[in-house]
Parts: C-alpha cells; sequence; structure tokens
C-alpha cells in the first residue's frame, strides 16, 4: 500500500533521513518509534506530501506520490496538535469539512457518537481542553472514511476512557483491512495495537519487524521493555538493523 525507496531528506546540515526504505501494507499498525529528532515527523510528513524529499521515491498503491496529489484523499490524519478557526464550534468545523470534501458523501461518526461530541457541539474551538480538541481531531481522521491512518500522539491528553475508545476503534479499522501509522512516546497505550515497529534514530532506519518477532528476540512482552532492549543493544553493539 505504501513503497518508499532511499529517502533522504536534510534541512541544511541535518540529515533528517537517510535512506529509508520501507513497505507498508493493509491490515497493519505501524508504531513509528524513536528519539526526538530521530525523522519520524520528516517521514510522516513526506508521506503526506508536506516535505518534499532530496531523493527517493514514494508510491501509494503503486503511484508515485510527487506526481499524482489525489491520494490524499484517502489518508486520515490526526496531528499531534490540532489547530483550528478558533471562532468556529465544534460542530462547525465538523461541518466545514464535509463541504470541503465534496468527494465524499458517507461518513464515519462512530468516535462522534462515541466521544459524545454531539452534546458539545456548540462549543466553541478557543474554549474547548486539550483532551476536547483532541476528540475533534480524532474524529476529523476517521470522518471520510480512509484506507490509511495517520495519527500522531494519538491518546496525548485523553482521559483513559477516551483513550480506551480511541484504541478499540484502531483495533476494528485494522481487521477491516486499514493500514495505520502511530506515533507515539507512551509506549504502554501501544501494545494491543500495534503489529509492527518501525524504529528510526538519527535519521536511520534502526528496525523494522513485527511485535512477536521483536519479543521473542529480546524475550521482554511489555512493548516499552522490548523498545529499551532494542534501544540499549543499538547502543552498546551499534546494530544499524534489527
Amino acid at each position: 500500500m505504501i513503497e518508499i525507496a532511499h529517502l533522504t531528506k536534510s534541512f541544511r546540515k541535518f540529515k533528517a533521513l537517510d535512506d529509508i526504505s520501507l513497505e507498508f501494507r493493509e491490515g497493519q499498525t505501524i508504531s513509528l518509534l524513536g528519539p526526538n529528532g530521530s525523522g519520524k515527523t520528516t517521514l510522516i510528513k513526506s508521506i503526506l506530501g508536506l516535505v518534499t524529499p532530496d531523493t527517493g521515491v514514494i508510491r501509494i498503491n503503486g503511484e508515485e506520490t510527487k506526481t499524482r496529489w489525489e491520494y490524499r484523499s484517502r489518508i486520515g490524519y490526526m496531528p499531534q496538535i490540532g489547530r483550528y478557526p478558533e471562532n468556529m464550534t465544534i460542530g462547525q468545523v465538523l461541518q466545514m469539512l464535509k463541504d470541503i470534501r465534496k468527494d465524499c458523501k458517507v461518513y464515519d461518526e462512530e468516535l462522534v457518537r462515541d466521544f459524545d461530541l454531539q452534546a458539545v457541539k456548540n462549543k466553541m474551538m478557543r474554549s474547548l481542553s486539550g483532551g476536547t480538541r483532541q476528540k475533534v481531531s480524532a474524529c476529523l481522521a476517521f470522518l471520510f472514511s480512509p484506507d490509511i491512518l495517520i495519527l500522531d500522539e494519538p491518546t496525548a491528553g485523553l482521559d483513559p476512557v477516551a483513550s480506551e475508545l480511541l484504541k478499540a476503534k484502531i483495533s476494528r479499522e485494522r481487521a477491516m483491512g486499514k493500514l495505520i501509522l502511530i506515533t507515539s512516546h507512551v509506549l504502554s497505550d501501544l501494545d494491543d495495537i500495534t503489529s509492527h515497529i518501525v524504529y528510526l534514530q538519527e535519521g536511520k532506519l534502526v528496525c523494522y519487524k513485527t511485535v512477536d518477532e521483536l519479543k521473542e528476540s529480546t524475550g521482554e512482552e511489555k512493548l516499552n521493555k522490548v523498545m529499551a532492549a532494542i534501544m540499549q543493544r543499538n547502543v552498546t553493539q551499534r546494530i544499524p538493523v534489527l
């Protein structure tokens, strides 16, 4: 579904991505992990078409993204910090996006119901808490039933109930064959929903494996302990790819 071949991107002397090659398929939930400055955001923005790589190719269903922009309508994106018109209500923001997307007539409003946003639809965006704003971002990501979902720190700011509702939604979408990419620093939130791990460090690909493979190779069960073992191994042995 997504093919990335020899992707590089530099910002002046800083190399954000260094010859990254990856292939993601439907039905996968990929957790994209790495320390700050590892290249996660640059990789996501490259897929979304917000950053132009220096070299390399990205293909969505076999078509190069740099020549075809229509693919972006098939991606649902949840940013880490959602920025919306502050003088609009929740309901107006949802309706505005529906009006913009003329190609879609059937909407996935399951999260709107689960989060009970109808009860607060008349609240102004400027008055929302961080958690409620995060719920709006999640609803918008899923609203148009995209084939690919990119979720940047999706559970940040959510209360435990909302977090579990979102994770259950992610699991259902994966079961329907959707491809889901998630970045998060809260590894405990990823335990039950992740099928594969991509770990970047200093712009390089350190690891791309299934969770089961990593658990077996590290002898750990919890994702935070799995990743701690990988990071320690990479530091002590300087293994470029696990």
